[in-house]
């Protein structure tokens, strides 16, 4: 029993052994398992599981606390995201060929990338926005000083033309005044 139970242990080692990064795949998943629990959860908690990450950090800079603590900081909702710092943590471990952390870090620092772009896209769409409504406020009140100045030469050639039929008027009235 001893032999077969020593056996199975062997295989099974030499099963683990035949996978190389096998152990650091199921680390990253626990990672994955981590970050998507603690951002479910409320944000007192959020913060908390943040201070914690960055606390194993000081104590012990590995890839995988780094990897760790760069997904929550990418991950969190606003008040806690960090891209640049989140960006700084994964760059150095980014491998998109490494399986594991190398790979989810090179993951992360993709996504991270595409929501920086993504900001700067919409801060310039807003600028151009924002410079758009500007000239067109000015061109409309280029075209409301227009209206008003072409309205008053209106009213003035509508009151030359009520004085001369006034004074046609008052000229056929009166007798003896020309036609």
């Amino acid at each position: 029993m001893k032999r077969v139970l020593f056996l199975m242990i062997a295989l099974l080692s030499g099963c683990a052994a035949l996978q190389p990064g096998a152990d650091e795949v199921l680390a990253v998943d626990g990672i994955l398992s981590e970050v998507v629990g603690v951002a479910r959860t409320p944000a007192a908690e959020q913060k908390a599981a943040l201070a914690r990450a960055q606390q194993q950090f000081a104590a012990d800079p590995s890839p995988l606390r780094r990897v760790k603590l760069g997904a929550l900081l990418a991950t969190l909702p606003a008040p806690l995201r960090d891209d640049a710092r989140a960006a700084e943590l994964l760059d150095p471990v980014a491998d998109a060929s490494s399986p594991g952390t190398g790979r989810f870090a090179a993951f992360l620092s993709t996504q991270i990338a595409e929501r920086q772009r993504l900001v700067r896209e919409a801060e310039r769409l807003a600028k151009e926005r924002a410079s758009l409504e500007r000239e067109r406020q000015a061109n409309d009140k280029e075209r409301d000083k227009r209206e008003e100045a072409m309205r008053q030469q209106l009213e003035a050639l509508r009151a030359i033309e009520r004085g001369i039929i006034d004074r046609e008027e008052r000229l056929r009235r009166k007798p003896g005044g020309k036609p």
